[in-house]
């Protein structure tokens, strides 16, 4: 699933592919926004993205990927 971050006072968004649910991911963010001081979120590949809380402008969460087709390195 793609997961896009936009932070506050940059143009760049941050956007990862995770493995995690929809479901894993919304909890994350939730709890990152109720007191947390960051937000942890694992993409395909292992590694961590951690984003302080203070900075979360939206968080987009897309559908679960299903398969892909085609070729490609991995």
């Amino acid at each position: 699933m793609d997961i896009t971050i936009g932070v506050q006072h940059l143009t760049r968004e941050i956007t990862i592919e995770s493995d995690q649910s929809a479901e894993q991911v919304t909890a994350a963010v939730n709890a990152a926004l109720a007191g947390r001081p960051t937000l942890e979120l694992t993409d395909v590949r292992g590694r961590r993205v951690i984003v302080p809380t203070a900075s979360i402008g939206y968080v987009e969460i897309g559908a679960e990927s299903k398969g892909r087709v085609g070729f490609g390195a991995i």
